[in-house]
């Protein structure tokens, strides 16, 4: 027969053997429900909230005629105003006849201080070039601070059949060059061959406690830097030049297809050697 199993053994303070149990499994604490629901909702919100914000900003989203004229009304939220207008345009560019009820908006949103929405309503107002509105309007418009609204309202003026922006198309297949908006010291800069969106940033500059972000106007790619870290420059120096994007620069091409001159080649051509030279993958 076995004999039975012993049990761990110790001297006392008398010096008698002493017997004691194995120490007893410590007692699991199981979440409660408070807890489990609590981790739940945190979970689900992690997940949600990035789909919602990209939900309430995806153009695609479709929008009923009410939520159209609300939001081309809503000007303390730009991003809602381009939604309205994209919508707007794909039933222009459908030929519908309810989106005639919103073009004074259209022309109203011209002058819109916010580049963005000026610039998605210059494209949009090229859908339809049956109104002469639209024409004077985009004519105005090739005066705009913005290099891209001046594009754009280039690019529709081609629609109606009107090259008078023709000097604009091609500063679309221009490198856009970035000067310092003041002076002082570069304490920061992005690199050359870098993908930027516009608005993105290309350097910081330091003046005293002061600084100051330098943002790329258009989409594309930096082309080149003129400045290292710890530079000083002064105010209205070129830092940087960007690339246009391939999308900013086959709509330019498009364009001169239809109204470009033999003055225009030199610039064309640059594309054509990239076309048949690609630059090596960073």
């Amino acid at each position: 027969m076995g004999s039975a199993p012993r049990t761990p053994e110790t001297l006392n303070s008398t010096g008698n053997v002493e017997t004691f149990a194995a120490h007893p499994v410590p007692f699991r604490h199981r979440m409660s429900v408070r807890n489990r629901l609590l981790f739940f909702v945190a979970a689900w919100l992690i997940v949600l909230m990035p789909f919602l914000f990209w939900w309430s900003t995806w153009f695609g989203r479709r929008l009923s005629n009410s939520q159209i004229t609300e939001y081309l009304n809503d000007d303390k939220h730009p991003r809602h105003i381009q939604h309205a207008l994209v919508q707007v345009g794909e039933r222009m560019a459908r030929q519908e006849a309810d989106a005639a009820p919103w073009y004074p908006q259209l022309l109203r949103l011209a002058s819109h201080p916010v580049e963005e929405v000026r610039n998605t309503d210059a494209w949009v107002m090229g859908q339809d070039t049956s109104t002469t509105a639209f024409h004077e309007t985009l004519l105005t418009m090739l005066q705009d601070s913005s290099r891209m609204v001046r594009g754009n309202a280039a690019l529709s003026l081609v629609r109606f059949g009107d090259a008078v922006g023709r000097t604009q198309i091609i500063a679309l297949l221009q490198p856009a060059p970035i000067e310092a908006p003041v002076a002082g010291r570069v304490i920061d800069t992005d690199r050359i061959g870098i993908s930027i969106r516009q608005g993105g940033l290309v350097a910081k500059i330091q003046n005293g406690s002061r600084t100051t972000e330098v943002r790329s106007p258009i989409s594309g790619r930096i082309r080149t830097l003129s400045v290292a870290l710890g530079a000083t420059v002064t105010a209205n120096t070129e830092i940087a030049t960007i690339s246009p994007s391939s999308e900013q620069v086959w709509e330019a091409l498009r364009a001169l297809y239809v109204v470009g001159q033999r003055d225009d080649l030199p610039a064309i051509r640059y594309y054509e050697q990239i076309a048949l030279f690609p630059p090596a993958p960073e």
